[in-house]
């Protein structure tokens, strides 16, 4: 298995094999807290003008999503775990829009197989990843807006690629709980807490708590997900 680290979305584009588009803060830990508080299908998309037809079509889903890590207009949630309403989303389809994650989604059509990476399931990720055994992985750290590298994106990688080469970061804790003197500051400054709320820090760097894998595959105009237990 050859593993490569690819980073923004120039390496969505470049990704071969199978592609873990990792967004730690935020998009793709929201989506593992969406499948576990019940949510029956999520459509990841990239184009802002899709997810308002989505909803305009359906007006039962559940809109979720952000640009510069703001909520939209019209949208049910912002891009925060923290503050989404479980209880909204259980048996419910959502479509979700990000400035970053759901953009590499997008981008990454050379890949085979695509799944969502976030730390919250790392290690499921690796073991899915084992048990498929695929020539190339591609681990696509999205970054801020996919433009710029972020250290939880790298770390979530690095993390994933020990345990497939079998020797697991023993301080990956550590390392997660670290993020809050960087990329996650933003989460513990005051002038910050509409946009960045404190309590989804927490949500998005407990590695390893979800044994599942979220697995996305195109439907026509969209992108499907399916939640896989490993």
């Amino acid at each position: 298995m050859e593993i490569r680290i690819l980073h923004l979305k120039e390496g969505a584009a470049m990704a071969e094999g199978t592609a873990v588009i990792i967004d730690v803060f935020r998009a793709f830990s929201l989506e593992t807290w969406l499948y576990e508080w019940g949510a029956e299908m999520i459509y990841p998309a990239a184009d802002l003008v899709l997810a308002y037809r989505l909803k305009q079509e359906h007006p039962d889903y559940v809109l979720i999503g952000e640009r510069h890590g703001k909520i939209l207009p019209g949208f049910d949630f912002g891009n925060s775990p923290s503050t989404v309403n479980p209880e909204k989303i259980r048996g419910k389809t959502v479509v979700h829009t990000t400035s970053a994650g759901t953009q590499g989604v997008s981008l990454a059509s050379g890949a085979d197989e695509i799944l969502s990476g976030s730390l919250l399931n790392a290690s499921a990720i690796a073991r899915y990843l084992k048990q498929k055994n695929p020539d190339i992985v591609s681990l696509v750290c999205m970054g801020w807006e996919g433009q710029k590298d972020t250290e939880e994106d790298v770390l979530c990688a690095e993390y994933i690629r020990s345990i497939l080469e079998g020797h697991p970061l023993e301080d990956i804790a550590e390392q997660a709980e670290n993020l809050k003197y960087t990329e996650g500051k933003k989460f513990f400054d005051p002038s910050q807490q509409d946009v960045f709320p404190q309590g989804d820090f927490a949500m998005c760097i407990a590695h390893d708590r979800f044994d599942f894998v979220i697995r996305m595959e195109a439907d026509g105009d969209l992108v499907r997900t399916e939640k896989v237990l490993i």
